[in-house]
């Protein structure tokens, strides 16, 4: 069984969701800039430590819910 998660969805341009199959976490990102990138993950830790590496939290200054929210979402996993 395949269960999807949203991250986050800011247009049908921007988003960015995780499939768990199973012990893989695969993680789909579309943007405008880059089109589509793809990663796999095996484990919850793996895929938190890519996440606050792809999130910094400097780059969220003044958006801190914002951040929090993104954090959130992968803790949710």
């Amino acid at each position: 069984m395949i269960k999807k998660h949203q991250i986050y969805k800011k247009d049908k341009w921007n988003m960015m969701t995780v499939e768990v199959q199973g012990k893989s976490l695969i993680l789909r990102e579309i943007s405008d800039q880059w089109g589509e990138e793809s990663h796999t993950f095996l484990s919850r830790p793996a895929l938190m430590q890519w996440a606050e590496k792809r999130f910094p939290k400097e780059d969220f200054k003044d958006r801190e819910a914002e951040w929090q929210d993104i954090m959130n979402a992968f803790k949710e996993i």
